[in-house]
């Protein structure tokens, strides 16, 4: 199972979705990455920066979704005053 995380000021969102059942072709499983996706882009398009975890590794920064990710985290653009 696969899941991106958004962060946010109301804490921790999640979205998940079956890598292995969209890749059979499963309708459910594909409409939750098209969520996933819209998601994603409309965080980014907000200024969030999007990071790959993996276990054991560092985090690799994303510009554009990777539906075959574990995790991805979204951070919220954060801002000094």
């Amino acid at each position: 199972m696969a899941k991106l995380r958004i962060l946010s000021h109301q804490g921790d969102t999640t979205v998940d979705w079956d890598i292995e059942r969209a890749e059979v072709g499963d309708p459910e499983a594909l409409d939750a990455i098209k969520e996933a996706e819209r998601i994603f882009e409309e965080h980014k398009a907000k200024g969030a920066t999007a990071f790959k975890v993996v276990p054991g590794e560092p985090a690799k920064k994303l510009e554009r979704f990777e539906k075959t990710a574990e995790q991805i985290v979204m951070v919220p653009r954060v801002a000094g005053g």
